[in-house]
């Protein structure tokens, strides 16, 4: 493997370091995952994304919008309607989830086996 850090801009050593860094944390993924067929009101993203406090998920957004891999429309109406969207360069990351997903779909009853043994050695 090369060191890649002078195409990361010397902050990471590897590209998976810097998409990690954006995708860091228990729902973006699946934040992004449910933007790929297209915006969601907040509302729709709270109940598809489920056990995500309002609080972590507003923030989980914010983070998103900065990184610029989603965008925030508010529509300025009564009542407020906002929606978040996919940017180009979040659909180009969201579209790399899409065979994590497949891969977790085929190996999901494998997996929670391993989980509840791991969990009981623990």
């Amino acid at each position: 493997m090369t060191d890649s850090s002078e195409h990361c801009g010397g902050r990471y050593s590897y590209g998976l370091a810097a998409t990690l860094s954006i995708i860091a944390g228990k729902w973006k993924p699946l934040i992004l995952y449910f933007l790929l067929d297209g915006p969601k009101r907040y509302g729709e993203l709270k109940r598809n994304v489920h056990g995500v406090s309002a609080k972590v998920l507003i923030q989980q957004l914010k983070e998103l919008e900065a990184d610029r891999v989603l965008a925030r429309t508010d529509y300025k109406e009564v009542p407020p309607r906002v929606e978040y969207a996919l940017t180009p360069l979040g659909r180009s990351l969201a579209d790399k989830i899409v065979p994590l997903c497949i891969w977790g779909t085929e190996n999901m009853a494998d997996m929670v086996n391993r989980l509840v043994e791991r969990d009981s050695l623990l």
